[in-house]
């Protein structure tokens, strides 16, 4: 006998390991093998169904420190002087799969959970500072040219382009991802950005705007596309795995919190608008803050427990901070969570991973793999002592907006184009080098089966950006393909 014995998931020991029951040596498997059937049951519902964008991910453990004091500018426990809280931050690809290699030209999700005193914080962010589409209606359709056709069931670049090119506000992330940004060393080598702007309140009732960054203490390291393309044959997970080697090691990565700030009244007028996620605020007019640092020193024990079904959604907020009038960010404010009690179900923040480390006191009640006891009464108002809601407690986070029922783009600002931050990005950011492999990165991915009429939009989506980048894609191009 042993202590160590298998059980089945109820925890009763069980007869063999390898050997299922028969009646007799040579004759049929019976129904009341009940390990056998457990085993096979279980089998066949091992995966949840896989996150839309940012299926293949990895994930681990850490904390978060403030090292400066911002509190005039929010009441977030998790921001005040001295503060230390645990976190969990998921890092994944965006439009590719689980099966997929970890060096694919694109944006990396980054995504961090503060597991705060006053409930959890997620800030679902990206290793770049702007995003493709800038209206939620545009999002599902972006995932959609990015993943498989239906008739083939193949990537296709064409359509990606297609999408691209008939939605100009993509060109400054595309022409990011086009660049060496689009491909990085490793998950520890790489920025994180909250993406949007979001919104910060003060124990005084004043509102400011703000955006996150996430800067890797480890420097920003890339990888060409044919260190990329030989990676993705002999070690497709090598980013996950570099992760995972480095914190098993003690060499533990971390990143600065940086934080910009516009005062409430400056987004009012400010050139461009700063709610257009397609956009970035330049850093001469609203300077990076130092906040604190943020640690991974703790790997998963369980891919599947802790990483597959950990739950952000943006709209777990904390008292001190809010969203913003950013229509991308109010959109997946709703998708992120709906996609949850989807995915996982609808007490998916029972999950260890999600489970605030902080009391909690709901009326939410029953639903699938709910595991934690309701209490009587559930329901409110009530006469037996139940919670109630404390506004002092979670001060929401207001602005005031009118204005007719529309379907319309932004009011468009003096600088609010969709062409000018990628021309800047291409001219005044990137070197001559970066601009000959951005030209040499587009060049391969356009050649690999871009068509007309989608063809000249993409020599002419370039131009816009810059003429002289956009003429030498098109020479290139036509030169692949014997034009």
């Amino acid at each position: 006998m042993t202590d160590n014995f298998t059980t089945t998931d109820a925890g009763v020991p069980v007869p063999s390991d390898s050997l299922s029951l028969t009646l007799g040596p040579d004759g049929p498997i019976l129904l009341q093998d009940m390990y056998l059937i457990e085993q096979m049951a279980n089998f066949n519902r091992e995966r949840v169904p896989e996150r839309q964008p940012h299926a293949k991910g990895t994930g681990a453990y850490g904390r978060f420190e403030v090292t400066n004091d911002l509190s005039s500018y929010t009441r977030a426990a998790v921001f005040q002087p001295g503060a230390v809280t645990e976190t969990f931050m998921r890092i994944a690809g965006n439009a590719s799969e689980r099966g997929s290699a970890d060096t694919l030209r694109d944006t990396r999700g980054f995504s961090v959970k503060f597991y705060t005193t006053e409930g959890n914080l997620d800030i679902v962010g990206n290793n770049v500072p702007m995003f493709f589409v800038r209206d939620p209606m545009k999002f599902p359709n972006l995932i959609r040219a990015s993943k498989r056709r239906a008739d083939t069931d193949l990537h296709d670049h064409n359509m990606q382009w297609d999408f691209w090119t008939l939605s100009p506000e993509s060109a400054h992330l595309v022409t990011l991802v086009m660049g060496d940004r689009g491909i990085p060393r490793t998950y520890r080598h790489m920025n994180g950005y909250g993406l949007h702007t979001f919104s910060w309140i003060n124990a005084d009732g004043e509102v400011v705007w703000v955006k996150y960054h996430f800067k890797s203490n480890q420097g920003v390291e890339c990888l060409t596309q044919e260190e990329a393309d030989r990676l993705a044959g002999t070690d497709p997970d090598c980013n996950a795995r570099d992760l995972h080697d480095a914190i098993q090691r003690g060499d533990y990565p971390s990143w600065s919190l940086k934080v910009q700030i516009m005062p409430f009244e400056d987004a009012k007028s400010y050139r461009i608008n700063p709610f257009d996620v397609t956009k970035v605020w330049p850093h001469a007019d609203y300077p990076l803050i130092d906040l604190g640092t943020l640690t991974l020193d703790r790997n998963v024990s369980d891919h599947h427990t802790e990483v597959e079904q950990a739950a952000f959604t943006p709209s777990n907020l904390v008292p001190g901070t809010g969203l913003s009038p950013d229509r991308l960010l109010l959109g997946r404010s709703f998708a992120y969570a709906d996609a949850h009690r989807t995915r996982i179900g609808v007490n998916h923040n029972q999950i260890p991973v999600n489970a605030p480390r902080c009391d909690v006191r709901t009326y939410s009640k029953d639903g699938r793999m709910r595991f934690v006891n309701a209490t009587d009464p559930v329901y409110v108002p009530n006469s037996a002592g139940g919670p109630q809601a404390d506004p002092s407690r979670a001060p929401e986070v207001r602005w005031a907006a009118d204005g007719e029922m529309v379907r319309t783009a932004y009011t468009l600002r003096p600088d609010d184009d969709d062409f000018s931050q990628a021309g800047i990005l291409v001219r005044d950011v990137m070197d001559a080098a970066q601009r000959e492999r951005l030209v040499h990165n587009v060049v391969l991915h356009v050649s690999a089966g871009v068509k007309e009429p989608v063809l000249s939009r993409v020599f002419e989506f370039w131009r816009n950006i810059d003429p002289e980048v956009g003429a030498k894609i098109e020479a290139g191009v036509r030169a692949n393909l014997g034009h």
